[in-house]
């Protein structure tokens, strides 16, 4: 069995591996990190072999690190990856690579119809009728689009959302409220089989599935970087933030919406924005919380797509796409049963 995990912001992990009598043999590490001394690389090897193949990753995680010397330095990489990689192995995970992905950078939809399309299409990649898939948003208007799980009623002032035109809709990923003014930002989602992210945790794969985008900032001159559990940040200031829908119809749901041209005062005026959360920032403004990319790049928001595209398509491979009409029959459908109705808009007040 192969395993490969890229550390976000570090080094490429790689281990084989085989099972007998439902335990790990044969167990081997290698990747392009930094180890010292030499002799940690057997101690790690040895640490693995042996152990029960059903291991979860704190299981492994506390094998390497008891095997390791008091002197180990590990660079570019944690005994925390290394278990990582381990589980992926052993649950014949997927990379990137694997796959023939497809962008889609199309129409404008409204909001409701983003979040119905947000579904069908992670759901068609698990039916296996569309490939792996990177789809650019348009917005045409203005929306709040709130979490599966928040609350209505905490999140948004209905008269100022009425006041500036926000439509507000729930989407299917958890996670916190998002401010989407038309033009001003910029809201990407990738739809991939299930077994991409297998033996992840959380955490671990909403940075492994960000990383292309961490890239291409970088390439733009933005000194970018991925704060857990799920922002895209940078040293003047946050960027963005992502959700994650893990389908049982074998696939996984990622986007994330990064700020180009934020109106921070009309932002704390639409939503509401509490003390507590704002205290964990450590700023007393929410204006000041997100740094806009126009600011940090001097780029229009088309360039910096483009620059995401191509970074994407370097890196992995792509072709463009759109999507179906039968998709999009599919997505009004799920509007009208569902993200349209105060049902589910109102499903935590």
């Amino acid at each position: 069995m192969h395993g490969e995990f890229k550390v976000p912001g570090g080094k490429l992990v790689v281990v084989d591996l085989e099972v007998r009598d439902g335990v790990i043999a044969d167990f081997q590490l290698a990747g392009d990190f930094f180890l010292e001394p030499d002799s940690a690389l057997e101690s790690i090897n040895a640490a693995v072999n042996g152990l029960p193949a059903n291991s979860d990753a704190r299981t492994i995680t506390a094998a390497i690190t008891a095997a390791l010397p008091s002197d180990a330095v590990l660079l570019g990489f944690t005994a925390e990856s290394v278990a990582t990689t381990t589980r992926r192995a052993l649950a014949q995970a997927t990379s990137f690579t694997d796959y023939e992905w497809e962008i889609v950078h199309g129409a404008a939809y409204p909001p409701v119809v983003q979040m119905a399309l947000d579904q069908v299409l992670a759901e068609e990649v698990g039916a296996g009728r569309r490939k792996p898939t990177l789809r650019i948003w348009e917005w045409n208007s203005p929306a709040v689009v709130i979490g599966s799980f928040q609350s209505v009623k905490n999140e948004v002032d209905p008269e100022n959302a009425t006041k500036y035109g926000f439509e507000v809709v729930r989407r299917i990923s958890g996670g916190g409220a998002m401010f989407m003014d038309a033009g001003a930002v910029i809201t990407y989602s990738i739809y991939a089989p299930s077994d991409l992210v297998q033996g992840m945790s959380f955490a671990d794969s909403y940075a492994f599935l960000d990383e292309w985008v961490i890239v291409a900032l970088r390439s733009l001159g933005i000194d970018a970087f991925y704060q857990p559990l799920n922002d895209i940040t940078s040293a003047k200031g946050k960027i963005g933030g992502a959700a994650q829908k893990r389908l049982g119809a074998g696939a996984v749901l990622h986007h994330a919406t990064m700020s180009y041209d934020m109106d921070g005062e009309k932002m704390v005026e639409v939503l509401r924005i509490g003390r507590e959360k704002m205290s964990d920032k450590g700023t007393k403004s929410a204006a000041k919380r997100v740094d806009p990319l126009r600011s940090q790049t001097g780029l229009t928001r088309a360039e910096i797509i483009d620059r995401m595209v191509e970074t994407f398509t370097k890196l992995y491979g792509s072709t463009p796409g759109d999507v179906t009409p039968e998709e999009l029959e599919q997505a009004n459908r799920l509007v009208a049963e569902k993200f349209s109705t105060e049902e589910w808009l109102q499903r935590v007040p």
